[in-house]
């Protein structure tokens, strides 16, 4: 066990992929607290579709522990590295922690969603629309977002589904004729 708990913080571990239950278990067998959040998924199997517990942050454990003492954690199989800063590891809000307990004991059905944010550049991966790329200009309650299409120094903007968009890397443009279209999608907070 570790010596000196007040000062043990929560962590994010990034670890290698399909490694979360059986790094999380080795450093629970070292006396560490850990927190693997998971979610039912459903997989494809020969006799069907089977639901089979997956992570809900894949390639990450919450592990706490003195960011001082860290090589025990370090040197565990799987870790490759405590989330921070460069080389300085950054704690994980307890609230935060708090909140994803909380989340995994409600009993509600939780599964991993792709981060976005107002502003941010996103493409559209279903319907008509598929393949399209704007701004994201604003949310509209939980399950609906307003995306801005710029297209010849013009706004669009269209209210769709958030569960039919992705964000995207970097801005991009389409050629078409002898115009530059950039295809953009931002998140704005309504």
């Amino acid at each position: 066990m570790i010596a000196e708990r007040s000062r043990d913080q929560w962590y994010a571990l990034q670890v290698r992929s399909r490694w979360e239950s059986s790094t999380a278990t080795l450093l629970s067998g070292k006396g560490y607290q850990t927190l693997l959040p998971t979610f039912k998924a459903q997989k494809r199997w020969r006799g069907g579709p089977r639901e089979v517990p997956a992570p809900l942050f894949p390639g990450y454990v919450f592990c706490q522990f003195d960011a001082h003492k860290r090589l025990p954690v370090l040197v565990t199989p799987g870790v490759l590295s405590v989330v921070g800063r460069g080389r300085i590891p950054v704690p994980v809000e307890d609230s935060e922690i708090d909140a994803i307990q909380r989340v995994i004991f409600s009993g509600l059905r939780a599964e991993p969603w792709p981060y976005l944010e107002v502003g941010q550049q996103v493409r559209i991966e279903d319907g008509v629309l598929s393949g399209l790329e704007g701004i994201l200009t604003s949310f509209r309650g939980s399950r609906r977002i307003v995306v801005s299409v710029s297209l010849l120094c013009r706004s669009v903007a269209l209210e769709i589904d958030r569960s039919g968009v992705c964000p995207i890397q970097s801005a991009r443009s389409t050629l078409v004729g002898q115009l530059t279209i950039p295809q953009l999608l931002e998140p704005v907070l309504a």
